[in-house]
Order: C-alpha cells, then structure tokens, then sequence
C-alpha cells in the first residue's frame, strides 16, 4: 500500500497549475470553511447540492483523475455504506398514529403524509425506512464526504507555504492581544512538511516487515503484537531523528526565533478571479441561507 499515494493529508499537485492553484490562499480558505459550516443544520437536498458542486468544481478546474481517484473511490464507498446503514437505523423517534375518526368509520381520502417509507416485518427480517432515517443517511454520508473531499481539494491546490502565509494575513489583528501568530504558523508550517516524513517512514517500515515474509500464524497473538510493538517504536526512532535534523537545519539557517528571522512564505496578492470567486461566495451564502434552510 502507497501511502504517499493514498492519503492526500500533505500533498502539494503541482502540475497542472488549474485556475484553483492561481486564486489566493485567503479566498480558497474562505470557500473551505464554507463548504464545512454549510451543512449544518441543512436541507437534506443542501447537502446533496454541496457534494455536487463539490465534484462539479474539481472537474471544471480539471485536476487530473489520477490525483483523485484513489480518495473519490474510498469516499464513495465509505459514504454509500453509511447511507445504506443510516436508511435502516432506528431513527430514535417514536410515533405514535392517532385517528382522526372512529376506527369502524370509512376512509374516504388517503392520508397526505407518510411518516414510514418502507416497511419488511416478516419472519427474523425486521426493516423499515422512514422519512427521518433517510434524512440521517443522507446528513451523514453527505458530511464525511463534503468535508473530506473538500479539505482534499484545498490541500491538492494550495501549497503548505501559501497555507501559512493566508493564515498569517488573516490572523494578523490577533498580535494585538498577545497571541504568538508566527509560532503558530511556522508550526504548521513544519507539520504540513513533516508529514509526508512520517507517512514514508511508516510505509519503509510496513514494507520491510512484510519483505520478511514472516509466518504470522506460527507467531501467534502476542508474538505479533511484539512484532508491531516493535515497529512502532522504531518508527517514532526515526520520526524524531528525522525531527532533530530539521530543528538543526533550521537552527544553522538562522531561525531562532520567529521574532528575529521573518520569512515572507508567499506573495498575498487579490486579482479579478479571486474578486469574482469573493462574489460567488456570497451568492452561495444567500441561496444557502433563503433555500438551503432545513425548514425552507
């Protein structure tokens, strides 16, 4: 398993440059908090227009299908379970029918709401959907893939450097009341390089021991779990080997504190796409807010 490949926590796509790679950090930041704040306390057919617009974005900036696949396939998968499994879960409300006439009187018109969709009550299969269970499937598989996809598609187009330099430029009025903005920037800075280390570290390790062709029935429980135990510990070895070389690199490059040395990550600059996408946004608050109600 490639987990530089599989996993895009870390990943910088730099080639194609889309138009996505061209918009400023600061305007696509506001867009991903969009699409993680929108569904809540959503319609159920706003969450389904969010996982829409979604794929519609990546495709029209045209980020190559290789890129996306492997994240596209599990989330799919992952999200067409939950569905299936949240339709046919209790959905934790009892309904209680009363009749509006007497039970011996005729029943002219049928009712114009109904609560259960689909019913199998017949031997040891007991199913029903209802309306409410659909709108819990629906909210859960529309939110792990909209806030996935999205954080997905954030990171594929959005280097680490301009990451930090927009969150820099956004929190700047913080400085005023004492908060280290730097430091936490530079931190993530760090994190979102160190990453790609970590996941490549764990990779070599799980490699060589399956290279071993190790006979894991002979070994047992416990003594698998030794083995592991063991791999753990040399990969959090090698992390923080990995770790003492940066801070020394860092250490011999002058960066001290980040008070002293002040490194300007990215150019911050707005042009007529990002206005135009600031625009949109606002567009896509008004019609959330006038029919993307959970009661409009």
């Amino acid at each position: 398993m490639d987990l530089l490949r599989s996993l895009p926590i870390g990943l910088y796509l730099e080639q194609p440059v889309t138009w996505l790679h061209r918009l400023d950090p600061r305007v696509k930041l506001g867009w991903l908090l969009s699409f993680l704040l929108a569904p809540v306390l959503a319609s159920a057919s706003w969450k389904l227009i969010l996982v829409a617009l979604l794929i519609l974005i990546s495709m029209l900036a045209r980020i190559p299908w290789r890129a996306l696949k492997q994240q596209m396939g599990w989330l799919l998968l992952i999200g067409s379970i939950i569905f299936v499994v949240g339709i046919f879960a209790p959905d934790s409300i009892n309904v209680t029918h009363q009749l509006r006439s007497p039970p011996d009187a005729a029943v002219e018109f049928p009712q114009p709401y109904q609560y259960v969709v689909f019913k199998i009550d017949s031997g040891f299969i007991h199913l029903k959907v209802t309306k409410k269970s659909i709108d819990n499937a629906i909210y859960a598989s529309t939110l792990i893939f909209t806030s996935v996809y999205s954080v997905t598609v954030y990171l594929l187009t959005t280097s680490p450097e301009e990451v930090t330099t927009g969150l820099d430029n956004l929190m700047a009025p913080l400085r005023r009341y004492n908060v280290p903005v730097t430091e936490i920037t530079l931190t993530l800075t760090l994190a979102l390089r160190f990453i790609p280390l970590v996941l490549e570290e764990i990779q070599n390790l799980v490699r060589s021991v399956y290279t071993r062709a190790i006979d894991w029935q002979k070994l047992g429980l416990k003594n698998s779990a030794k083995v592991w135990l063991t791999v753990a510990e040399k990969a959090i070895e090698n992390l923080l080997v990995r770790a003492e070389q940066i801070a020394i690199a860092m250490q011999a490059r002058g960066f001290t504190t980040p008070n002293t040395h002040h490194v300007e990550w990215h150019q911050l600059k707005l042009g007529t796409t990002d206005f135009f996408a600031i625009a949109i946004l606002f567009i896509f608050w008004a019609a959330r807010i006038v029919i993307g109600g959970q009661y409009a």
